[in-house]
């Protein structure tokens, strides 16, 4: 008998797990409580997927052997709880694709430089002619791509949302960055519960596998795994692992030590970013003069820290990418010039006081952007004289424009979710861009 699975949620992820369900001859039907956009409806149809959009039809989904559950879907809506209640098995689309990969796995996850060192990870392989995928929440489906073939080597980008889906899933290399509060709305507001999630990365690892981790946070560094623990750190040299000794980035993995001095990516988090990547790689066998000259010639991801343009002396920076507050500090940290800060989106239960120092510092003059704007306004009325809101990106862009001088930096890193103005936080950037690019 044809085992059924229901899809629920038909973005990036869930049309690329139902593709995959579909070849492997399982009986698909994909349900979506929104609406499916045309592309998506597209790639159903040439697969011949039964599929429902602005509807749960539950007699349709509460009949599958399996749910593969889209990681936008918080476990507190009433389908989940009643599919558990039946206790139909659950899982993410990652879970899904594992199953049909021989590939050798790095998988990625932390609060911030996740994207980033996913796609730095996978530029340094490319560049080692290594056959990879880069793949997960860089935007990518994992489980399309495998549909179409399988890898030598994947590297996963990994939201907690997705890892909550996971039960045998495990990678040859896990990477946890860091553990700062972020979506506390779906994880009860206890950041245990988050870490909770992160964890899960290294769950199912073995001794074989390794596990590079930043022992300089004080919630990563109390991870329990199986695997051979690589820690990476800016205040302690390693014996095995990675750390920062004056301008120099140490890689020391069996017996190999290799050193690093210029990296593309400026800032301090890059740096951690890069050293994490770099010994990733190591452990890949990539041979360190692939690995040093991939650090020098890589192309930051878009949304992150992105350089825009100059206007009359004035820098116009893209952080859109930034959704959270110790994103957006990071942000900041790296600024060296005044900055015209615009900030603002949905808060997700943010504390803005550990920007306090940083604002107090480097910025002038703030830009709310967003429908409720109070918390941020009250955060910071004591550290900059001045605050005003906009309610669209182009105004916002020209009262940045009018309040920056020459030498000046105007900063688009929002610490917030976008959804109440913006598509999401590309839109929001690619917004930002056009309006920039019409001053």
């Amino acid at each position: 008998m044809v085992k059924r699975i229901v899809v629920l949620g038909a973005g990036i992820s869930g049309v690329g797990a139902a593709v995959l369900a579909k070849k492997k001859g399982f009986e698909v039907f994909v349900s979506d409580k929104g609406k499916i956009t045309e592309d998506n409806k597209k790639v159903l149809l040439n697969n011949e997927i039964d599929w429902e959009e602005n509807n749960h039809t539950f007699d349709k989904i509460l009949n599958a052997d399996e749910v593969i559950k889209s990681p936008g879907i918080p476990d507190s809506f009433k389908l989940i709880q009643n599919l558990k209640n039946a206790k139909t098995p659950l899982i993410s689309e990652v879970e899904f694709a594992f199953r049909y990969t021989k590939a050798k796995i790095a998988a990625i996850t932390g609060s911030n430089g996740k994207t980033t060192t996913s796609l730095l990870l996978g530029h340094v392989l490319k560049n080692a002619g290594y056959d990879v995928l880069v793949a997960g929440n860089v935007g990518v489906s994992f489980a399309l791509s495998i549909a179409e073939r399988d890898y030598d080597y994947i590297v996963l980008e990994l939201s907690s949302f997705q890892l909550d889906g996971i039960k045998n899933f495990r990678s040859d290399v896990a990477i946890l960055l860091n553990i700062t509060p972020d979506h506390l709305d779906r994880y009860d507001y206890r950041l245990e519960n988050y870490s909770a999630s992160k964890f899960k990365i290294t769950e199912n690892q073995q001794e074989q596998d390794f596990l590079v981790y930043n022992a300089d946070d004080e919630i990563v560094k109390e991870i329990k795994t199986k695997a051979k623990k690589l820690p990476i750190s800016f205040i302690n040299k390693q014996k095995e692992g990675g750390f920062l000794n004056k301008n120099e980035l140490i890689i020391k993995l069996n017996n190999n030590t290799m050193t690093m001095q210029e990296l593309a990516l400026q800032g301090k988090h890059n740096i951690f970013n890069s050293m994490a990547a770099a010994m990733a790689a190591r452990v890949f066998e990539v041979k360190d003069s692939v690995i040093r000259q991939s650090m020098i010639d890589f192309q930051n991801v878009e949304h992150r820290l992105e350089y825009v343009l100059t206007v009359h002396g004035i820098d116009f920076i893209n952080d859109s990418k930034a959704t959270n507050v110790n994103a957006c500090w990071f942000a900041l940290e790296s600024m060296t010039k005044g900055v015209v800060w615009i900030v603002g989106g949905v808060d997700k239960g943010n504390d803005y006081s550990e920007l306090a120092e940083m604002v107090d510092e480097k910025v002038k003059a703030i830009i709310c952007l967003g429908e409720n704007n109070q918390n941020i306004i009250d955060a910071f009325k004591d550290k900059v004289d001045t605050i005003v809101q906009a309610s669209t990106m182009s105004e916002a862009v020209n009262q940045s424009y009018s309040l920056a001088n020459k030498g000046e930096t105007v900063l688009l890193s929002p610490a917030c979710a976008s959804f109440d103005l913006f598509a999401n936080y590309e839109d929001r950037g690619v917004q930002f861009k056009k309006s920039a690019r019409t001053l």
